[in-house]
């Protein structure tokens, strides 16, 4: 019997940590090793959301680590109670350490969510782009091809998954576009000062509908979820192939 591969959890911590640049940016997440499990990872669970579902999802596969975009600890935790407790209690009964990455996984021009977007559907010649507290989040780009519309957000969403909500107020073919995913729907000011011909986020505004209308732009919404799974799976792979060891992508999709 083959023995599995293994890492030091604080070696596998510590490297994400530098490769990620988790102190990069201001942020409400505690990015980083948030709760200390078992000391060797043989197994890494990939999750947008730190849930009981993909907690439960990462113990059946034999994960001692999971991955999460959006971790558990956003600024701290007054109270350890209720879901919070039993979270915590199943993560320490079953050894699993969970480690969080948010706005330094969107913005990482490698394997960041935008940046990922980005190469998924042919955006060149990237631009920092998506200012969140002095410091771009997403990228903007020119498209290699040109397209329309409905072709792109077919395309999103054969890529993503999931499906797209599109204002289309702007010009019948794409070239230029602006990227950031989950939660960004405010970037669409810096869109229409751009001039951008299309914005590619994750989850809308209403507030935003008339915005986008008045100003001539396209929108697509491919939902926070789905716009942010990217991220993760690229850590994924860049963890299987650095150090061998198997990286399951736990998908647990919200409605959001």
């Amino acid at each position: 019997m083959t023995k599995k591969k293994a890492i030091n959890r604080d070696t596998l911590a510590a490297f994400l940590d530098r490769e990620l640049s988790i102190v990069s940016i201001d942020d409400l997440s505690r990015n980083g090793l948030q709760v200390e499990g078992g000391e060797k990872i043989s197994r890494v669970g990939l999750a947008v959301d730190a849930c009981m579902e993909a907690y439960e999802a990462a113990a059946v596969k034999g994960c001692q680590m999971i991955i999460a975009h959006h971790g558990m600890i956003w600024g701290g935790l007054p109270y350890i109670t209720k879901g919070t407790f039993r979270q915590l209690n199943f993560l320490f009964d079953h050894g699993i350490n969970l480690y969080a990455a948010h706005l330094p996984l969107d913005l990482h021009a490698r394997l960041g969510n935008n940046a990922r977007i980005a190469a998924m559907i042919g955006v060149r010649s990237l631009e920092p782009f998506g200012l969140y507290k002095g410091t771009a989040i997403g990228f903007e780009g020119i498209l290699s091809k040109p397209v329309t519309l409905a072709a792109l957000s077919q395309r999103l969403e054969k890529l993503l998954g999931g499906t797209t909500t599109v204002l289309p107020f702007g010009p019948d073919t794409i070239r230029r576009i602006g990227i950031v995913s989950g939660s960004a729907s405010e970037i669409i000011d810096e869109a229409i000062r751009k001039e951008l011909d299309c914005y590619i986020t994750g989850e809308p505004k209403h507030t935003h509908h008339h915005l986008a209308k008045e100003a001539g732009l396209n929108v697509i919404y491919c939902g926070h979820y789905h716009s942010e799974k990217p991220g993760v799976i690229a850590v994924g792979g860049l963890i299987e192939k650095k150090f061998d060891i198997p990286c399951d992508f736990l998908d647990v999709p919200t409605k959001v």
